[in-house]
């Protein structure tokens, strides 16, 4: 299906375009039926969304099999003597973490690099907002990640494929998100709506992907999967331009304009803005359970759950695909939740939705912690703790991403818009440093400690979400909703 749409709208040709600026409101040309051609919302959110959906795709077929790829391959005698630049490297990060294991190793790398992949974001919406514009930043962010996967199917290049994928999410991520707020008047509630659907086609990008990548990377060959990954990105560079015309206007700047002092931000602006980054570690720890899925998560259940299935074992990279498909249901359920909500009572604030997010997601985690003291007494659990885990973790998480990114494209000063995305990606950047420095942790306790220490940190950052919302909650819900 996803296949077919994409021949559908490849149509067009590369361009150059100027450099330019996003507005913040739809072209004035766009007409009502435009404005409600995709499931009720802007045509331009059909075309970011399959976009993404590509991006996703390539991102996550290529996270899914990094821990497994050091761990089984790359950080192993014979290869790991192969990585330029790696002896440096690994003696940069003891010098910090002391002696690594390979197992504290690559949860060490798999942390820094998804930390940074939400920390470029932030130079990536500087770049467009003051330099190259959205088009042209997402384009550069997009041959820099077809670069990156390619790179990764080379022991040699492993450092610099990493230093490509960095960069490339950081000019593509943010403001593709940007874009989808942009589409969207200030006071249309549909903002959060179709931030969940962009998220929806997030999660289903996870639901194909380990299916391709994983699979040839655990089956076949590990260099094939991160191949399968740089088509997907290919696919989505193509994407996004056929579909210009239905994005956000953009106006050329003059280099007069370009050099020109920008106007500075009102006082409740920058109020706005510094309520914005407290709530940062708030959100931060309140994600390390989601996030600790392509990390420990991923090493942890094999050992301690049984993935048997029909006298079959399950490919370890298809708990992504089972974890994407439960997010899937659970994101299509919470659009169709609050819309049916809506028609009947005042709906919350994003805070809100935030706070009752990252509670569902604590009980997710406690799943984990009765799976682990189950195999502790030397047999392991049953599946359906993994269900558990999944079924709380994914309805709390549809209620923590999405909204939070609808709420700092609404909040935000329109002048820093592109910015303040990439601001909301510094959470996932703290939170994945955080995962990778938890995930050594599992040489050295137990799994029920390790879970409950997750359960606690993020049962604690939803109390502390709800105390901001009610402090703040002028700031953060200027409309006034419940």
């Amino acid at each position: 299906m996803f296949a077919h749409h994409c021949q559908i709208w490849i149509a067009t040709i590369f361009r150059q375009v100027p450099p330019a600026t996003v507005t913040l409101n739809p072209s004035p040309a766009s007409t009502r039926d435009d404005d409600h051609a995709f499931l009720g919302h802007p045509r331009g959110l059909r075309y970011l969304a399959f976009c993404e959906f590509w991006e996703r795709f390539s991102y996550y077929g290529m996270q899914t099999l990094l821990v497994l790829y050091m761990t089984r391959q790359l950080l192993l005698p014979g290869h790991i003597e192969r990585i330029a630049g790696f002896t440096w490297f690994r003696g940069l990060l003891e010098h910090f973490r002391g002696p690594l294991s390979i197992l504290a190793l690559s949860s060490t790398i798999f942390g820094l690099y998804t930390g940074l992949v939400y920390l470029t974001p932030l130079l990536g919406g500087l770049v467009a907002d003051r330099w190259l514009g959205r088009t042209r930043t997402i384009t550069l962010g997009a041959i820099l990640m077809v670069a990156g996967h390619f790179l990764m199917a080379f022991d040699v290049s492993f450092l610099a494929a990493l230093l490509c994928l960095l960069f490339g999410v950081g000019c593509f991520k943010g403001n593709l998100a940007s874009q989808i707020g942009a589409l969207y008047q200030v006071a249309d509630l549909r903002r959060a709506d179709a931030f969940q659907i962009y998220y929806l086609f997030i999660n289903a990008a996870v639901i194909v992907s380990p299916l391709i990548t994983g699979t040839l990377g655990e089956k076949v060959a590990w260099h094939y999967g991160f191949g399968a990954a740089g088509v997907g990105m290919v696919i989505a560079l193509v994407i996004y331009l056929s579909g210009r015309k239905w994005l956000p206007a953009e106006t050329q700047k003059s280099p007069a304009t370009a050099n020109a002092p920008q106007p500075g931000l009102s006082r409740s602006e920058r109020t706005t803005i510094f309520v914005l980054v407290l709530l940062l570690p708030v959100l931060a720890v309140g994600s390390i359970g989601n996030q600790q899925l392509f990390n420990a998560y991923m090493l942890w259940v094999p050992e301690h759950v049984s993935l048997v299935f029909f006298g079959q074992t399950m490919p370890t990279t298809w708990l992504m695909t089972l974890d994407a498909i439960v997010s899937v249901s659970f994101l299509l359920g919470a659009v169709a939740f609050w819309r049916l909500w809506a028609k009947r009572f005042p709906e919350p604030s994003e805070a809100v939705k935030i706070t009752l997010g990252l509670g569902l997601s604590a009980i997710g985690v406690l799943c984990l912690v009765a799976a682990a003291a189950v195999s502790a007494s030397g047999q392991k659990a049953g599946v359906g703790w993994v269900l558990g885990f999944e079924f709380f973790n994914s309805m709390g998480f549809a209620n923590v991403f999405p909204v939070g990114m609808a709420l700092y494209a609404r909040v935000s000063p329109q002048p820093v818009a592109g910015t303040m995305i990439g601001v909301y990606m510094l959470h996932l950047f703290l939170a994945n440093n955080l995962v990778g420095w938890l995930g050594g942790l599992l040489d050295h306790i137990t799994g029920v400690s390790f879970w409950l220490l997750h359960a606690g940190l993020i049962g604690a950052s939803a109390v502390v979400m709800l105390l901001l919302s009610r402090f703040a909650g002028h700031l953060l819900n200027p409309t006034g909703s419940a």
